[in-house]
C-alpha cells in the first residue's frame, strides 16, 4: 500500500520511542565489543574483534597520530554513556581511565585529534560526572575531579607544541618528550588544526583558574585571523606556523579548513566575544559569495576567488548545514543537507568525495558523524519529522551493511561494499549519540542539551563558562523551540546563544512546510542536472526560489552550455568539433580550447559557435565554469582572441631576436676563429726560422769543432812519444 510523505512523517512520530531505543541498542553493541574484546585500548577492530594497539599492530600511517595508548575510544565516548543514562557503564568507565590511563608514552601525536578527543573527552566526562553527582547524590562519592586533573595533565604535554614563532601550534607533539628537533622541521599544519583548540582550552582555563590555555589558543586564532586574505576574507588549507605563509591557498569548507569555521561561531556562542562573532559573519559573507552556488560548494583559489581549486566535494563538509542552523541561516542549511541527503539515498552512505553532479570521487566511508550532526541541529530547530526519516535511513543502513561481530566497520567502498577493520573513536562519542539525541525528547536525558554546546567531537561544554556577570542578564540557550516563541514568556526568560535565530522564528508546522518546498526544488533541480550532463549546476544562490529545473530546461534547449559541458560526454565533444573547436588535454589536466577555420559546409550549425558553447549569462545571469580535471576555465572570446595575438606578437619578436643573436654570436665566432688560424701561422713560421738558424749556427759549430780536432791530434801523438821516451830513461 502506496504512503504518501505526510502520512510516513506522521507515523515515524508514533515511532520515536522505539528508534531511540534502537539507536541505543546500536552503541551498546559496539561498545560491549569494545569493553569484552579490547578495553583500555585506543580502538577496536570491529571485524576481528582484536583491540588496536599503537605501535603493535599494523600502523596505518597518519592516521594512527590520532593513537597514543591512552584508550581513546573509552575517554571519547565515556559522555555518550551519560547521555544515553548508562550510569552504571560510565561509573564503570571513568573509574577505569582514572585507575589505568597515563600520558607518558612515547608516541608522536596529532596535537588536533589529542585536543578535541582526548582534552575534550575527560572535561566533558568531569562535567558529566559532577551532574551524576547533583542529581544522585549516591553515585560516585569517590569522584573529586580527577578527569579534570587529567585533561589539564594531557593539556600541559601540548602546549609546547605553541612555542613557534607565530603562537600558532605544531601538527604533531610527543607526549613524552615534547616538542623533538625532527618535529620542529615539520612546521606546516592545517588551518583547522592550528584552529580548533579555542573551546576546550578555554574551558580549561575557566574551570581550573589557569589563564595560560586559553592565552595559547587566543594568540592562535588571532593569528589565524590576520592571516586570511584581506581580498576575499578566505581561509587557505595549509599554512607555515612561523611565517604564517600560505602553503596551499586552496579555500573551501572541507578538509583542512571544516572546524575553524566552526570554532569561530562557536567560540561567540560558548564565550559570548561579540569579535569572534564579527570574525565568523566575514567570513561567512565570502563563504556564501565564493564558494556557494545553489545547494552545491565549490573550493577556489583564496587570492583568487572567482576561480575553481577542484570540482568535488568532501565528506567533512557535511557539518556545514549544522553551523548554518547556528548561524541562523534555515534556508541554506535545509538546501544543503538535502543535497548532502540525495548523496545518500543515491550510494547509501556519504562518500569521502563526491563530485557536483553526486557522483563518487572517493568511495571510502568511515561513519563520519558529521552529516548526522546536521541532521540533529536541523531537526531541534524545525522539528520537521522528516529528519527524523532522514535519520531513520541512516540508521537503517548501517543495520544492513556495516553491522558486524565487534561493532560496526567502515566502509572501504560504498559501490561494492567491501568493509575495513576498523571502527574510529568518534562513531561511539558522536555517530551514535547523534542518532539517539535525534530520537530523544530533552526530557530523556541527564541535562538540557541546549545548556552546552557541542565541541566539534560532539563534546558538552557549559555556556554559563561564558555568561556576563550582570544580574540583569539571561540565561543563554543554544536553540529555542520554534513552537515556544509564539508567545512572549520564552522571550523573557531566556536569550539565545546563537546569533540572528529570532528572524527564523515561525511554528513547527510553518517551518516544515516551508522546508518541503526547498527540499522540492533542490531534487529536481538536482535531477535536471544531471540529466543535462553537467557536473555542477553552480547556481548564485539567489536564483534557487525562481529557478526550478523546468526553467533549466525551457532555458537550455538543445544548445550546449558552458556550465553544462563535459568531456565525459560524446554529444558535446562531437558538437565542439562541428563547430570547429579542437580539445587538447595538458599534462597538468588543464584543457587548451582551439578554433580551425573551416568550411561552412563542413561545419552545420557553427556560425555562432562561440556564442553557443558560453552563452551561459542567458540562463541564470551569473559567471560560471567550464570544469575539467578540477581547473575551470573562463573563457571571453574578444579578450582571449587579443591576448592569444599580444602573446604571438611577444613570442614572434622573441623568435627574430633569438635568430638575429644566435647570426650575430655566429659571425663574431668566424671572426675569432679566422684571426686565431692567422696567429698560429705566423708563430708556425718564427718557429721555422728559428729551427734553420739553430741549424746552420749547429752546422758551423760541427765544422769548427772537426778543425779543432784535427789540429789536437797530432799533438796528442807527440806528447805520447815523449812520455814514451822519458819511460824509457828512467828505466835504465
Amino acid at each position: 500500500m502506496y504512503i504518501n510523505a505526510e502520512e510516513a512523517e506522521n507515523e515515524i512520530l508514533k515511532h520515536k520511542e522505539d528508534l531511540k531505543n534502537q539507536a541505543k541498542e546500536m552503541f551498546m553493541h559496539a561498545y560491549t565489543a569494545y569493553k569484552t574484546q579490547a578495553f583500555m585500548a585506543d580502538e577496536i577492530m570491529p571485524i576481528s574483534c582484536k583491540p588496536r594497539i599503537r605501535g603493535k599492530t599494523l600502523s596505518r600511517g597518519d592516521v594512527d597520530d590520532s593513537l597514543g595508548n591512552f584508550s581513546l575510544t573509552l575517554v571519547d565516548s565515556l559522555d555518550t554513556l551519560a547521555v544515553l543514562d548508562e550510569l552504571d557503564e560510565f561509573e564503570e568507565a571513568a573509574a577505569a581511565i582514572i585507575r589505568e590511563v597515563r600520558f607518558d608514552s612515547d608516541f608522536t601525536v596529532s596535537v588536533f585529534e589529542t585536543n578535541i578527543r582526548m582534552v575534550g573527552g575527560l572535561i566533558s566526562g568531569h562535567l558529566m560526572a559532577k551532574l551524576i553527582q547533583d542529581k544522585h547524590p549516591q553515585r560516585m562519592p569517590w569522584y573529586s575531579d580527577q578527569l579534570l586533573n587529567m585533561a589539564v595533565d594531557l593539556a600541559d604535554r601540548l602546549l609546547p607544541a605553541f612555542n613557534s614563532t607565530s603562537g600558532v601550534p605544531y601538527s604533531k607533539i610527543n607526549l613524552k618528550r615534547g616538542l623533538s628537533p625532527e618535529l620542529k622541521h615539520q612546521s606546516d599544519t592545517c588551518t583547522a588544526c592550528a584552529g580548533t583548540i579555542i573551546l576546550e582550552f578555554a574551558t580549561l582555563s575557566r574551570l581550573t583558574g589557569n589563564p595560560i590555555y586559553e592565552q595559547k589558543s587566543r594568540k592562535a586564532m588571532d593569528f589565524l585571523w590576520n592571516q586570511r586574505n584581506h581580498g576575499s576574507n578566505l581561509m587557505g588549507t595549509v599554512l607555515n606556523v612561523h611565517s604564517g605563509d600560505w602553503i596551499r591557498r586552496d579555500a573551501g569548507i572541507g578538509a583542512g579548513i571544516d572546524s575553524y569555521y566552526e570554532y569561530t561561531l562557536k567560540a561567540y556562542i560558548l564565550l559570548g566575544e561579540e569579535d569572534y562573532l564579527h570574525r565568523f559573519n566575514t567570513h561567512y559573507e565570502s563563504v556564501m559569495k565564493y564558494l556557494n552556488r545553489g545547494p552545491l560548494f565549490v573550493d577556489v583559489h583564496m587570492h583568487r576567488p572567482t576561480i575553481a581549486a577542484r570540482s568535488y566535494m568532501d565528506a567533512l563538509l557535511a557539518f556545514w548545514p549544522g553551523v548554518q542552523v547556528l548561524k541562523g541561516d534555515l534556508k541554506g542549511a535545509i538546501e544543503m543537507h538535502e543535497m548532502l541527503y540525495q548523496v545518500i539515498k543515491k550510494h547509501k552512505f556519504l562518500p569521502e568525495a563526491f563530485t557536483h553532479d553526486l557522483q563518487i570521487y572517493w568511495a571510502q566511508h568511515p561513519l563520519r558523524p558529521e552529516f548526522l550532526e546536521s541532521t540533529y541541529l536541523l531537526y531541534r530547530a524545525t522539528k520537521d519529522p522528516h529528519y527524523l526519516e532522514v535519520a531513520k535511513s541512516v540508521m537503517d543502513s548501517m543495520n544492513q551493511h556495516v553491522r558486524v561481530a565487534c561493532g560496526y566497520s567502515a566502509v572501504k567502498d560504498v559501490r561494492s561494499m567491501e568493509l575495513l577493520d576498523e571502527m574510529e573513536s568518534f562513531v561511539l562519542a558522536e555517530t551514535f549519540k547523534y542518532l539517539y539525541m535525534i530520537f530523544a525528547e530533552p526530557t530523556d536525558l541527564l541535562f538540557d542539551p541546549d545548556n552546552y554546546v557541542l565541541t566539534t567531537e560532539a563534546h558538552f561544554l557549559p555556556l554559563t563558562i561564558g555568561e556576563s556577570r550582570s544580574p540583569d542578564s539571561l540565561p543563554r540557550r543554544m536553540l529555542i523551540d520554534p513552537d515556544e516563541v509564539i508567545g512572549d514568556d520564552t522571550a523573557k526568560k531566556y536569550q539565545s546563544a546563537c546569533p540572528n535565530f529570532a528572524s527564523e522564528f515561525r511554528t513547527a508546522d510553518e517551518l516544515s512546510l516551508y522546508g518541503k518546498g526547498l527540499r522540492t526544488n533542490v531534487k529536481k533541480l538536482l535531477s535536471e542536472v544531471a540529466s543535462l550532463g553537467s557536473l555542477a549546476p553552480l547556481l548564485q544562490p539567489s536564483h534557487m526560489d525562481s529557478l526550478n529545473a523546468a526553467d533549466v530546461q525551457k532555458k537550455a534547449g538543445d544548445r550546449l552550455r558552458a556550465w553544462a559541458f563535459s568531456t565525459t560526454n560524446a554529444d558535446h565533444i562531437a558538437q565542439l568539433k562541428r563547430m570547429g573547436i579542437q580539445i587538447q588535454v595538458l599534462p597538468d589536466g588543464k584543457m587548451q580550447l582551439s578554433h580551425m577555420a573551416q568550411d561552412k559546409s563542413t561545419a552545420p550549425n557553427s556560425g555562432n559557435s562561440w556564442q553557443t558553447l558560453l552563452d551561459y549569462r542567458s540562463v541564470f545571469g551569473v559567471n560560471s565554469f567550464l570544469d575539467l580535471q578540477n581547473d575551470p576555465i573562463f573563457f571571453q572570446s574578444k579578450q582571449a582572441l587579443a591576448s592569444m595575438s599580444v602573446v604571438l606578437l611577444l613570442i614572434l619578436i622573441t623568435w627574430i631576436s633569438l635568430v638575429l643573436g644566435g647570426a650575430f654570436l655566429m659571425i663574431i665566432a668566424m671572426i675569432m676563429t679566422k684571426l686565431k688560424n692567422l696567429g698560429r701561422k705566423s708563430e708556425n713560421f718564427a718557429e721555422k726560422e728559428g729551427e734553420q738558424e739553430l741549424l746552420r749556427l749547429f752546422g758551423q759549430g760541427i765544422e769548427e769543432n772537426e778543425e779543432t780536432a784535427k789540429n789536437l791530434r797530432p799533438k796528442k801523438r807527440k806528447k805520447r812519444k815523449i812520455l814514451g821516451e822519458n819511460r824509457d830513461h828512467s828505466e835504465e
